[in-house]
């Protein structure tokens, strides 16, 4: 298998291997991820709206909701100190969060839910897991800071790089 073929962008890896070792998907039930609807979440205000909008969105396709949370790296430096300090979440704990806070803001009856907890830059990270399912749309919030201005943001960065329909809710 030659380099195209392994990996859907040329020069970049296959995203295969790694999802073993940096992902793991959470299933209620045996759920099959046939083009699901993802929903980014990260537990701001937008993107409460964005997992609501997410959920019926899913429930009119009748297609599975993928709930992907995106965590900074587990390491990092503490200033002061220069310590390095290794914060690792427990992914049930992570889970249960993520499943309370999909029942708080709608009703998931009917609605097949897989939630995934990955590591890296939130962009990247819901982008590929977007193209790995071949979802038929990604919905995440707007950002709330006016910062993204200059810097950039999440849903600038999807809309230009996504394989999908990217929705942004405010």
């Amino acid at each position: 298998m030659d380099q195209a073929e392994s990996s859907p962008f040329p020069g970049q890896p296959d995203r295969s291997r790694r999802r073993a070792r940096d992902e793991e998907p959470r299933h209620g039930a045996a759920v099959s991820l046939d083009h699901p609807v993802v929903a980014g979440y990260d537990g701001s205000p937008s993107s409460r709206h964005a997992l609501a909008y997410a959920a019926g969105l899913s429930r009119r396709l009748e297609r599975p909701l993928l709930v992907v949370h995106v965590s900074p790296p587990a390491v990092y430096c503490e200033p002061l100190t220069g310590q390095v300090i290794g914060a690792v979440r427990d992914r049930s704990e992570t889970e249960r969060w993520l499943l309370a806070e999909l029942d708080e803001t709608c009703d998931r009856a009917g609605i097949d839910v897989c939630v995934v907890t990955r590591r890296g830059s939130p962009a990247r990270e819901l982008a590929a897991a977007a193209e790995e399912t071949a979802a038929d749309a990604l919905v995440i919030g707007a950002p709330g800071h006016r910062w993204h201005h200059v810097a950039g943001s999440v849903p600038g960065w999807l809309a230009r790089h996504a394989r999908c329909p990217v929705i942004v809710v405010p």
